[in-house]
């Protein structure tokens, strides 16, 4: 496969969202929804569909993927799967939390950063993608902490951007304390990063909560929607390989063999097509696990869905993930969260951040790794007030640098 069939590919769904949008809702409407989503506060859970609507949501998420993708091409960076994993995650967050006011002073950050550094500005923009797990702090500083309008977007902005500044070497230092069984590394460093300023911020009388705004009308269609796009995920990888299964089925193998601890680049390993084809297994078991607990899908739960398959070209993978969800649903069951359907749901596709758990020591490792996520990820989000997105990949790097001393000792197995 070449580079340009990468490069093609991260074009697919942000294409597809973006018509989707135009196809269903007329376009003043995309418009005015798209205005109400900007100026929301956006932190935990502002879900984008019932802020501004289904047309302006998808039009939105779709957007944010395709800045993500053009400036990708800008930057002449080799599509790897870390950076399909990026754009997928943009896009997955950009449906409740991420949209496209508040991710460019995280990218300037990091450019800013580069250019320091004397660096090429594309070194550092991975961490500037996943960074805008940040974004939600932007807004809220912009829009929801009582500042006149102009004043916030000036000190939203101002903060993004150092924010997107120091993300780099503290994401690099970060990635030490779970050695690397946090596949949500930069998850970890923004809620190390908005705790701090979450902090100062109360310091000043400036509170912020999390919200809980959902809208689970779409549930079917969703599932329609996106069950037809890992569908045609797995028939696009079996037509990349129709004329070769057996070299499929040899890199197949050579993934499910990955423990998938960062970095595990599945397109080095194994290759485009038997990514995609990963890529469209793990789409088709997250909407089958939130199917068997009952569960409906509104934008964070979309947003869960389309990180896992974005990781799946970056360290996830049926044999390394399966185990964190039964650990999950089984914590559920006899923990004081297991009425809360949506939680579940949404926790159980994110705590397969800690798939490398699983993957090198193995299936009860795994569900131990779940179980104990639960309750680590229901208590973390109050440090960063929600402006951290990926607060299950915080949670995931206490839970990995806890687990990992106490099973490395125990297990049979021994680092690299």
């Amino acid at each position: 496969m070449s580079e340009k069939a990468n490069l093609s590919f991260i074009f697919i769904l942000p294409i597809l969202l973006i018509l989707t949008a135009l196809l269903t809702t007329p376009l003043d409407a995309i418009f005015s929804g798209l205005y109400k989503i900007i100026l929301s506060k956006s932190i935990l859970f502002t879900d984008y569909i019932e802020i501004g609507g289904f047309g302006a949501a998808l039009f939105n998420a779709g957007l944010c993927g395709l800045i993500a993708c053009i400036l990708i091409v800008i930057l002449k960076i080799y599509v790897s799967g870390p950076f399909i994993a990026a754009v997928f995650t943009i896009i997955g967050f950009a449906f409740f939390g991420k949209n496209i006011f508040n991710i460019w002073p995280i990218f300037i950050g990091g450019f800013i950063f580069a250019k320091i550094q004397k660096a090429p500005l594309k070194q550092y923009f991975l961490i500037s993608l996943f960074g805008t797990t940040l974004a939600p702090l932007i807004s809220f500083l912009a829009f929801g902490a009582g500042f006149s309008k102009l004043y916030g977007i000036l000190i939203g902005w101002i903060i993004g951007i150092i924010v997107g500044f120091i993300l780099p070497p503290l994401a690099a230092h970060m990635l030490k304390f779970h050695s690397g069984y946090n596949l949500y590394n930069t998850g970890f460093t923004g809620g190390i990063i908005g705790s701090f300023v979450t902090a100062v911020l109360r310091a000043f009388d400036i509170v912020i909560e999390n919200e809980k705004i959902l809208n689970e009308t779409y549930d079917v269609f969703f599932k329609i929607y996106f069950l037809c796009f890992f569908i045609f995920l797995l028939l696009l990888s079996f037509l990349f390989s129709i004329f070769d299964l057996k070299k499929l089925k040899i890199s197949l193998k050579k993934i499910l063999e990955s423990p998938g601890r960062l970095i595990s680049d599945f397109i080095l390993i194994g290759g485009l097509r038997v990514t995609i084809f990963n890529m469209g297994v793990m789409g088709c078991i997250s909407l089958i696990f939130l199917t068997l607990i009952g569960g409906k899908i509104n934008g964070p739960i979309i947003g869960a869905i389309l990180t896992v398959v974005g990781f799946s070209a970056f360290g996830k993978h049926p044999k390394n993930t399966v185990q964190i969800l039964i650990g999950v649903y089984l914590a559920s069951t006899i923990k004081i969260y297991g009425s809360n359907i949506f939680i579940i749901a949404l926790c159980g596709l994110f705590s397969t951040t800690l798939a490398p758990i699983a993957g090198k020591y193995g299936f009860f490792a795994g569900i131990i790794a779940g179980f104990f996520h639960l309750s680590v990820v229901m208590n973390v989000g109050i440090l960063h007030g929600g402006v951290n997105l990926y607060n299950n990949g915080f949670a995931g790097g206490f839970v990995a640098a806890c687990l990992i001393p106490v099973i490395y000792a125990l297990s049979k197995e021994k680092e690299d």
